[in-house]
């Protein structure tokens, strides 16, 4: 193989695919970068797959000659980064044995391959169902919910987010237990399925890891200027496809919680805050609340002021108030600090509603102007007075 490229689309794409390659290989060759390239039409490609998720990324470049390696990654991408930027960086693999030569006009360093031979095939989904989707909609979807998802790995279906693609909207949600993120994104941002496939009978639902989803995120982010990206899932693999990145993941099994049932009906009591001074007086009461529970205390009156407040046992405490618009009697409720303000922060509505029943069964946050776009469920912290 003999191959020259410019550095910095080679560095991209390494930076790219690093992510899906193994930190702890089950198999030596797991620690390595798939590098191939096709003289036939010019271009190199780059995969990393660490048998749940895969991204691979081409690019154009001279083909001198076809064929394909695998490189330890981390050398790899320490080497390529510090090449001088935009320069032409040449790789060459000797005929008979898997020693790989890469040279820039700074100097050259030989390193040891391993043959693609052993190397796992990205997993390809045949038939199953197929979808365009709208990057700038799917984006939307994820950002409103990932953040909410479980770090812990016993309640592994719940380190994802929940996907579901209907006819008219897209669906995400994601829950750790103690909050839910549902957000809904209308169907005329979604190009809708190709072929003659519909969804009218079953919607497509599927449950993507989190990790997994952070790199489809940078994807998708990369191409938001493209029309649509194709999606395909068949038998717990889905695969996204743009111009020229190819990201593979495993879904997680098993069925998703019944999420919408845990939304109440009705509600008793809804507070109307301006979301930018609810999220600054927050931030500031914050600092005292992260020092030891990370509590605090919302406390309503039957005056147009809220009073947020923190205790912090031997260090301090802090109080601000802030306007609100209620209807109801007084009531006060104690929340996770970091719970609210990562909800209000991806609410765009310059109001939001915090609805509520009683201080101990859960409270929801909408954005006033569109309240069906997203909803934020939270449990309140039971506070000893």
């Amino acid at each position: 193989m003999e191959i020259i490229c410019n550095q910095n689309e080679l560095n991209n794409a390494i930076q790219l695919v690093g992510k899906a390659v193994a930190s702890r290989p089950t198999h030596p060759i797991l620690a390595n970068i798939l590098l191939t390239a096709d003289q036939g039409i010019n271009k190199i490609s780059l995969t990393g797959f660490d048998l749940n998720l895969g991204i691979q990324s081409s690019f154009d470049g001279t083909v001198n000659k076809s064929g394909a390696i695998t490189i330890p990654s981390k050398l790899l991408s320490e080497i390529v980064n510090k090449l001088p930027n935009e320069t032409p960086v040449s790789i060459e693999v000797e005929e008979n044995s898997d020693n790989v030569l890469i040279k820039s006009d700074r100097g050259s360093f030989n390193l040891k391959g391993i043959p693609s031979d052993d190397y796992p095939n990205l997993p390809f989904v045949e038939s199953g169902t197929s979808l365009n989707i709208d990057p700038s909609s799917f984006l939307k979807a994820l950002k409103s919910t990932i953040f909410a998802s479980s770090n812990d790995d016993s309640k592994q279906l719940l380190t994802g987010v929940n996907f579901t693609f209907k006819k008219n909207y897209l669906e995400s949600a994601s829950t750790d237990g103690h909050r839910l993120a549902v957000a809904l994104i209308d169907n005329e941002e979604i190009v809708e399925n190709n072929d003659n496939l519909y969804l009218d009978e079953s919607d497509l639902s599927v449950t993507i890891p989190t990790r997994s989803l952070r790199e489809i995120e940078k994807l998708v982010t990369l191409k938001n200027s493209e029309n649509s990206i194709k999606l395909f899932y068949d038998k717990g693999q889905v695969v996204f496809i743009s111009s020229n990145q190819i990201i593979t993941t495993r879904t997680l099994e098993g069925t998703y919680p019944n999420y919408s049932q845990l939304i109440p009906d009705s509600f008793s009591k809804i507070f109307n805050f301006n979301t930018k001074k609810l999220i600054d007086a927050l931030e500031r009461i914050a600092v005292l609340a992260d020092q030891q529970s990370s509590v605090v205390k919302i406390k309503l009156g039957n005056d147009d002021l809220a009073s947020i407040s923190a205790d912090a046992q031997d260090i301090g405490n802090a109080n601000e108030s802030i306007p609100v618009s209620h209807s109801g009697e007084d009531f006060d409720i104690a929340f996770n600090v970091r719970y609210l303000l990562e909800g209000l922060k991806v609410i765009v509505s310059e109001n939001v509603l915090l609805k509520c029943n009683l201080s101990t069964t859960p409270a929801v946050l909408v954005p006033e102007d569109n309240l069906n776009s997203f909803t934020y469920l939270v449990m309140p912290v039971q506070v000893r007075s």
